[in-house]
């Protein structure tokens, strides 16, 4: 039996992710906007674009990254009290050391590719960030960081959505992309939920024809009914999670079984029918897809991508990328966060997530070149984990963590945020990092500032942002 380092929660939730969508192979979904908006478009065509916009990229950790390790606050004496066993040794001589960045905080040495980007100011980072909520729920703490709205459990739609919403190319009614937001995700993720086109597609080479038969789910507002269905009859269902999926259910019933049929249907079924039933955009985005071919895709710059998770999906969103398609947001994530047990310090089971998410990274901005000009890369967790290591040699679910933002027009090499301290008395609950940034604020920041959306104030329901407290994020 295989080594378990996470919650049971966790397990149960990853557990039913890849219970009910791996098996579909490639594409997992497709989310529907209101009205059709790519007739009179050649099927298959690359699309031609007036120009460049620009495109964010989010990566979500799943899992709680710890993010004291990953940004380790080697300045602050109480982090190695804390930590006798996992912590990451200060700055010094040898590889298996904090790598410094400002004389108090330093990037775990698995991190080491993303060094240059920080030293030469393309990447920044957040410390003591997170959600007002106290939850500990993976679950709950994930689905309130995708929506934008902490301790609110029915919000229809995701912020990214919302952000797709006020963005000049929504103006135009999307006549101008051909994809506007993709998921290289097994399932769209609920930060794209919502009335605006969105694509998910878990593994872009296999939804080309590669092992196993991919097929698609149709979900505008309704990403977890599909996960529902097999949820109810298997052993790890949960109740609270089967209802919180029926309650977001919508969209036409004649939809989903169409989709539900398989991938294959869109290779035998007649064009007209699927017009019909999932909208022009859904056979257009298809088709596009149709045409490209991964395996011939020339990685430039002598980038090195992971040939796993998450090096696979940036690579597949540069490629994208460079095919000017109109994307303005893709989203991708990473799992394995939730180290409980045996979480290790330079060597372990976190130390090997951080590498391959280290190498992905840097593999992803070295393959863009001159196109980072364009691009920012936000990374996000739901929570931080404990300051105190626990007796298994782990850590368990905190409050505040650490994200990172990287980008041609990024204002880095600088940790941004007020350090809050980890003696006992400064900790959240006595136990965790105090969050000094709320996570929306930095979310809000990154879009306001790169996208330009038309009205700021939807993104995030019930909180306010107020420009006058930028941190300075991104060059404008």
């Amino acid at each position: 039996m295989a080594k378990k380092y996470c919650c049971d929660e966790y397990t149960r939730l990853t557990g039913v992710s890849r219970r009910v969508f791996v098996r579909t192979g490639g594409l997992a979904m497709v989310s529907f906007g209101l009205a059709p908006c790519f007739m009179g478009r050649a099927l298959g065509a690359t699309a031609s674009l007036q120009g460049r916009g620009k495109i964010l990229v989010c990566v979500f950790q799943r899992g709680a990254v710890d993010g004291l390790s990953m940004v380790v606050p080697h300045g602050d004496r109480e982090y190695y009290k804390a930590r006798q066993n996992i912590a990451i040794e200060a700055p010094g001589r040898g590889d298996n050391r904090a790598i410094d960045l400002d004389g108090f905080f330093g990037l775990h040495p698995s991190l080491a590719p993303l060094q240059p980007w920080y030293e030469e100011g393309h990447l920044a980072i957040v410390h003591a960030v997170g959600s007002p909520d106290a939850t500990r729920s993976h679950f709950d703490a994930q689905d309130y960081m995708e929506t934008g709205t902490p301790g609110v459990k029915s919000t229809p739609d995701g912020w990214l959505n919302r952000l797709l919403a006020e963005t000049a190319e929504a103006e135009l009614g999307g006549s101008q992309a051909l994809i506007r937001a993709l998921a290289v995700t097994q399932q769209e993720p609920l930060a794209l939920s919502g009335p605006q086109a969105s694509l998910a597609v878990g593994d872009l080479q296999q939804f080309l024809g590669g092992e196993g038969a991919p097929s698609q789910r149709a979900r505008g507002t309704d990403r977890q009914m599909n996960a529902a269905t097999d949820m109810a009859g298997s052993d790890m269902a949960n109740e609270r999670q089967v209802e919180q999926a029926r309650r977001r259910t919508s969209g036409n019933q004649r939809q989903r079984e169409m989709l539900a049929s398989g991938f294959e249907a869109l290779y035998g079924a007649d064009e007209r029918d699927i017009v019909l039933s999932t909208g022009a955009e859904a056979l257009d985005a298809v088709a596009f897809l149709k045409t490209a071919d991964p395996l011939r895709y020339q990685v430039a710059n002598g980038a090195e991508y992971p040939n796993v998770g998450l090096g696979r999906q940036l690579r597949h969103v540069a490629q994208l990328i460079k095919a000017d398609i109109g994307l303005e947001i893709a989203f991708a994530d990473i799992e394995g966060w939730d180290t409980h047990r045996q979480q290790g310090s330079t060597q372990g089971p976190l130390a090997n997530r951080l590498t391959e998410f280290g190498q992905a990274l840097a593999a992803f901005a070295r393959d863009l070149g001159e196109r980072m000009e364009d691009v920012v890369v936000l990374t996000m967790s739901e929570f931080g984990r404990t300051v105190e290591e626990n007796g298994s040699r782990g850590t368990d679910h905190g409050h505040a963590n650490a994200c990172m933002v990287l980008g041609g027009q990024v204002n880095g090499g600088t940790v941004y945020g007020d350090w809050p301290g980890l003696s006992r008395e400064q900790r959240y609950q006595g136990r965790d990092l105090a969050i000094t940034t709320d996570f929306r604020d930095v979310f809000g920041e990154v879009a306001d500032t790169h996208l330009s959306p038309a009205n700021r104030d939807t993104l995030f329901p019930g909180h306010v942002l107020e420009p006058s407290n930028y941190k300075g994020l991104i060059k404008t």
